[in-house]
């Protein structure tokens, strides 16, 4: 038969709070010899020890009907308790210090897309280097690279290859393309930017075969004018180039948009969701052309009634980033935003601005040009680059600190051709002086001229700023400067301050109660004196 130990424990009564005053005489006392409730030796001394009933050994005296006394019981529990202890320190771990709770540094976080950048150059151009890539290649890839960083992207790598001719398929051939996915898997790179306009079946090769996403230079561009837009007519031409540019690009851009296959079981309506895609956008744009078209007929409205004023206008343009808002802002104080970021500056803004002759005219920011503009954008911001198709006046201003600013230039007065505004009176301004050099500076003093006098400014440090007012004075065809000589009364305090106020005041005496004034006024303020002007 089988041996059974039958403990029995005493119920353990709950502690009683203690009052205030038991605890200042007793809580002094216990405070040093009585153990904290919890631990293994006041249960022991609460459950154990009083009761007397633990188990014995079979030769204990307990078991041969005798119980030993409670002390003898209480020394063997506690001399039990200690030897576990004591068991227990071989497996217990040194004991570490309380480490405080220290706050956590704030870390900044790169929430920027990774992007890979590619270029393609062709070889039979003129190139930097016998053996080497061209140098208008390497030099549109470092423009590209401005451009992903204006549109916030985090640049992680490029690559640039040499052909012979472009892949009509992947553009890059399929070997370049194993390249690009490989490196784009290594860098962990969702994005990669080809530098270079894809054709449809170009795009969707280059996504399967990079398992990448894959934009090109207008669709990247187009992004950066979707951020910057700020008013409904810029919002407008936006969503116009963009959906022209996504319309011939939807077949097999994702599943839902995939075609059916061919064959047995597969005939029927068949891509109903892209044609209703495509509906859909046809729709959208022929909208988005009258909210265009009706904006055009309002510009057109205000500019009839600037026209019944004799103001001319005077349009600023020039290549992205040359500092045209830097100028505009030093010569109106208007405020308008100015960054180092390509196309900062979308919709055009219009100011007034005296001259030194007393004259008035608008001056006109526009948006900036780009190599290789695609004609798509230009249509969609034909009512914003009508403001420069009705200028009098053209300010071509050009980065002078820049290494390429020739060819920069040559962009520009191409885009000028295909706006038509190419005989238009131009006055070109060469900004930024203050990073050049003194070398480089005194060279283009020195060089100035050559049939066309350049001014030389800083919007930065306000150089040259009243000697390119004083060029667009003498370059503004709209109401010249006439010299009149004028008999007035001198009660007649109504015209004698219009003559100051528009023109300037060469020579005046008192004869007769008249005045004799020999002034130089704005023809369209000649024309209101012709009662006072002396043959």
């Amino acid at each position: 038969m089988p041996r059974c130990f039958v403990v029995s424990r005493s119920p353990v009564p709950s502690p009683r709070r203690a009052s205030a005053g038991e605890k200042g005489v007793s809580g002094q006392n216990e405070a040093r010899n009585t153990p904290k409730l919890g631990t293994a030796y006041d249960i022991a001394r609460r459950q154990a020890i009083p009761a007397g009933n633990i188990p014995e050994p079979a030769n204990s005296p307990a078991r041969c009907g005798l119980v030993a006394p409670p002390a003898p019981l209480a020394r063997r529990a506690q001399t039990a308790y200690h030897s576990f202890l004591n068991g227990m320190d071989r497996f217990q771990l040194p004991l570490r210090p309380p480490q405080r709770n220290r706050m956590k540094t704030a870390q900044e976080v790169d929430r920027r897309e990774r992007v890979l950048l590619v270029g393609v150059a062709l070889r039979g151009r003129s190139r930097g280097k016998a053996d080497g890539p061209t140098v208008a290649s390497r030099d549109s890839l470092l423009e590209l690279e401005e451009l992903a960083e204006s549109a916030g992207a985090h640049i992680v790598g490029s690559l640039l290859q040499v052909r012979d001719a472009l892949d009509p398929a992947t553009l890059v051939g399929r070997g370049k393309l194993d390249e690009i996915r490989i490196e784009a898997q290594t860098r962990r790179v969702p994005l990669v930017v080809v530098d270079h306009n894809l054709t449809p079946v170009q795009l969707r090769n280059m996504e399967k075969g990079t398992d990448c996403r894959v934009i090109d230079r207008t669709q990247l561009i187009l992004d950066i004018f979707a951020t910057h837009a700020r008013t409904r007519e810029g919002q407008l031409q936006v969503e116009l180039a963009q959906l022209n540019y996504l319309l011939p690009r939807l077949t097999g851009r994702g599943q839902e948009l995939s075609r059916l296959g061919g064959g047995i079981g597969t005939r029927g309506p068949g891509e109903q969701k892209l044609e209703t895609d495509r509906r859909r956008i046809r729709d959208r744009v022929a909208k988005i052309k009258a909210a265009i078209e009706t904006v055009r007929r309002q510009r057109t409205t205000r500019r009839r009634a600037r026209q019944a004023v004799p103001l001319g206008m005077v349009a600023f343009v020039g290549y992205t980033n040359a500092g045209k808002s830097s100028l505009f802002n030093a010569l109106t104080h208007a405020g308008v935003l100015a960054s180092s970021k390509m196309f900062a500056t979308l919709d055009p803004t219009i100011r007034a601005v005296r001259l030194p002759s007393k004259r008035r005219v608008l001056l006109s920011d526009t948006v900036g040009f780009l190599r290789d503009l695609p004609p798509d954008l230009i249509a969609a911001f034909r009512a914003t680059l009508e403001e420069v198709q009705e200028a009098a006046l053209i300010v071509h201003v050009t980065d002078i600190s820049n290494s390429h600013h020739a060819e920069q230039d040559e962009e520009v007065l191409k885009v000028l051709r295909e706006l038509g505004v190419e005989d238009r009176p131009r006055l070109h301004v060469l900004n930024k002086t203050d990073r050049l050099s003194a070398e480089d500076r005194k060279l283009l003093m020195r060089s100035n001229g050559n049939g066309q006098a350049n001014v030389f400014t800083s919007a930065a440090t306000g150089e040259g700023l009243d000697e390119l007012l004083v060029h667009i004075d003498a370059a503004m065809p709209v109401d010249p400067i006439v010299k009149l000589k004028l008999r007035m009364p001198l009660a007649d305090g109504r015209h004698l301050s219009l003559v100051q106020a528009r023109g300037r005041v060469l020579s005046s005496e008192i004869v007769d109660g008249h005045f004799l004034l020999d002034a130089e006024v704005p023809q369209s303020t000649a024309r209101r004196l012709q009662e006072f002007v002396l043959e």
